[in-house]
């Protein structure tokens, strides 16, 4: 199911969290996916579209938040 998480933007000056879209594989793990509006020259993503990342509650002035936190290595199982 695809879900909004926030991402935070790298060198903006101060700390900044934008809305991107996601799907959720995990209770807290997601893929990030790629917004209509990302514009890689524009905006610097922490992880870019097609990361995998595991998130947390981050309290925002917009109040909690699922943030992305820490990048995540696809699981190796062999079948």
């Amino acid at each position: 199911m695809i879900e909004q998480i926030y991402m935070q933007l790298l060198d903006e000056g101060l700390t900044v969290r934008r809305p991107v879209p996601a799907y959720r594989i995990g209770a807290s793990t997601y893929i990030v996916l790629r917004s209509n509006d990302f514009d890689a020259s524009a905006e610097t993503w922490e992880f870019p579209p097609g990361s995998i990342v595991d998130c947390e509650m981050r309290q925002t002035t917009n109040g909690n938040v699922m943030t992305a936190v820490r990048h995540r290595q696809p699981d190796k199982r062999i079948a």
